[in-house]
């Protein structure tokens, strides 16, 4: 009898100990709520609301890329604005600059969310984005002048750069890993979805015989700014930002409710308390690094440590990640992607499209860039992050080349051959629905899971700002580019294309179905030895603190 109970404390004891060893090593079997992709949404359906509710903001910054470019050939908007008229001396910088300005506003946007987002949550700082843009909107609605319109659009872009980085923050750090790239690829269908929409109101627009043709387009665009403003009020907090602020309690109750299951679920519960240990990590990280900052209490000491801990980004332990969150911004810009949605009329003319049909194509354009993203949905979670990246470079590479050789030895009599010009436009069309499956969403999605939670809201403000800059720069040099190259805008982004192929294959790492505290096993950036132990210990401290277990304990 007393062999027979000792076994069965034995065993029980052993049955813990493999189970609390389980936490401490687990795996996307372990933690997975559902399925991947697209049917993963149906079963995760309240998280999969938040997340397209959030990327409201997207439509915004879509909106106003796309409203610019029907505009731009309006007659009463011209009227108002002679010096972008193309008839006007330095009217190719003046409409670069006037285009460019809302990424440089949406440039410092990128990098101011990152504080507000740490310090208020990403939920407020959606909330304060909004404003911003709001009051941007109705500047650019009432410009008056040349310097007023181009101050409006800075404004303005200042609130959509916050939103291009707070919105993929918040959704990367709500979503189960399983669906993550799902959902985060509705940002990216959300932003191509508002130059679409810009698009066609501006066209239907134009011929309103007043100001109202290009004030109207202006003006609509703050209906969903105020329901995403509004809305946001009922948005949970995330989770991984409320573990950083010490609320423990608060971040397992929201993660249930964003997991629809109640707050014993053992998923539900592993994935808390990992949470947890990746935070005390990190501020433990932190205060190695910077400890007479993080041990003062003083204003100064909080500024002077919220300014050097952006070089952390790029230290050990986040250095490779920048560079791949930085990287895949820079590469989806200088492939030409903005460069068309802005400027596509004057490329279609380079084709030899009529004006009508130049607008109507440009339409069309943004058309196949979205029914390209929809594919990216069931896409990024089974294929992966790398192989989309890879084969998207080989097909805008491929599809820039041929676009060169047809405009270079045809633009010269557009109307003796029709079917170079249309065959130049078929190829851009394939272009679009090569970006649009992959490098699209991709840079997205990345840099909202990649970076450690310490540095995060500062990582995907690093990459949103760079998405952000680069395109401020296409914006100012495509027009002048196009009207002194012609064919060697295309050569220009074919070879961009081709280096993207080559950077992505040495340097981007996959990162599908990996939680986000799983990216140091990913990046091999926290592999040695005292971090690795260090991680471990407290990991199983919070598991003895929350289940009064001690997984490291001698069976």
């Amino acid at each position: 009898m007393e062999d027979t109970k000792h076994d069965g404390v034995l065993d029980s004891k052993i049955a813990t100990a493999e189970h609390e060893e389980g936490i401490l090593s687990l795996n996307m079997e372990e933690l997975a709520y559902g399925p991947a992709g697209v049917r993963g949404i149906f079963t995760s359906s309240y998280v999969a609301f938040c997340a397209a509710f959030a990327t409201i903001g997207g439509l915004l910054f879509g909106y106003d890329q796309g409203v610019i470019s029907v505009t731009l050939v309006m007659d009463h908007f011209l009227d108002r604005f002679p010096e972008v008229a193309d008839g006007a001396a330095g009217s190719g910088f003046a409409k670069g600059l006037m285009t460019a300005m809302i990424t440089l506003g949406a440039f410092i946007g990128a990098l101011n969310q990152t504080w507000t987002a740490d310090k208020f949550s990403r939920k407020y700082t959606i909330m304060i984005a909004v404003v911003v843009f709001i009051i941007g909107s109705a500047l650019q609605t009432a410009a008056t002048s040349y310097a007023m319109l181009v101050a409006a659009r800075f404004i303005g872009g200042i609130g959509i750069g916050m939103l291009s980085g707070v919105v993929p923050l918040y959704i990367g750090e709500i979503a189960a890993p399983e669906i993550r790239g799902t959902l985060l690829v509705f940002e990216q269908i959300s932003i191509v979805t508002g130059v679409v929409v810009a698009f066609w109101i501006t066209y239907g627009t134009k011929d309103i015989n007043s100001a109202w043709s290009w004030q109207l387009p202006f003006l609509l665009q703050i209906v969903p700014a105020l329901f995403l403003g509004f809305g946001a009020i009922l948005l949970p907090l995330s989770p991984r930002w409320l573990a950083t602020k010490g609320r423990e309690e608060e971040a397992l109750h929201n993660l249930a409710k964003l997991r629809q299951l109640p707050t014993t679920d053992h998923r539900v519960r592993q994935e808390w308390m990992e949470v947890i240990a990746e935070s005390k990590f990190q501020k433990q990280v932190l205060a190695e690094r910077h400890p007479q900052l993080v041990a003062s209490e003083s204003l100064s000491s909080k500024l002077k440590l919220e300014v050097v801990s952006w070089t952390d980004c790029f230290k050990s332990g986040c250095w490779r990640r920048t560079q791949v969150g930085a990287g895949l911004m820079f590469f989806q810009q200088f492939v030409g992607i903005n460069a068309l949605i802005y400027y596509s009329p004057t490329l279609f003319a380079t084709m030899g499209l009529n004006h009508e049909m130049q607008l109507i194509m440009s339409g069309v354009l943004n058309m196949v860039q979205l029914v390209g993203c929809f594919t990216a949905i069931w896409s990024l979670d089974h294929l992966g992050r790398r192989k989309l990246l890879l084969s998207g470079s080989i097909g805008m590479a491929v599809s820039h080349a041929i676009i060169a050789i047809l405009v270079g030895k045809f633009s010269y009599d557009w109307p003796s051959n029709t079917s170079a010009g249309w065959a130049s436009v078929a190829f851009l069309m394939i272009f679009m629905l090569a970006y649009g499956c992959t490098w699209g969403p991709v840079p997205w999605a990345m840099p909202a899971e990649i970076f450690p939670s310490s540095l995060r809201a500062k990582g995907v403000g690093i990459s949103t700002a760079s998405n952000w800059f680069n395109n401020f720069i296409i914006g100012l040099i495509t027009p002048p580019l196009v009207q002194s190259t012609g064919f060697g805008a295309y050569v220009f982004f074919a070879v961009f294309s081709l280096l993207s192929f080559v950077w992505a294959y040495f340097c981007v790492p996959e990162t599908a179905r990996k939680t986000l505290e799983q990216m140091d096993e990913v990046f091999k950036d926290r592999g040695n030895t005292a971090d690795v132990a260090k991680k471990q210990q407290i990991m199983s401290e919070v598991i003895r603190e929350k289940t009064g277990v001690n997984p490291l304990a001698e069976p």
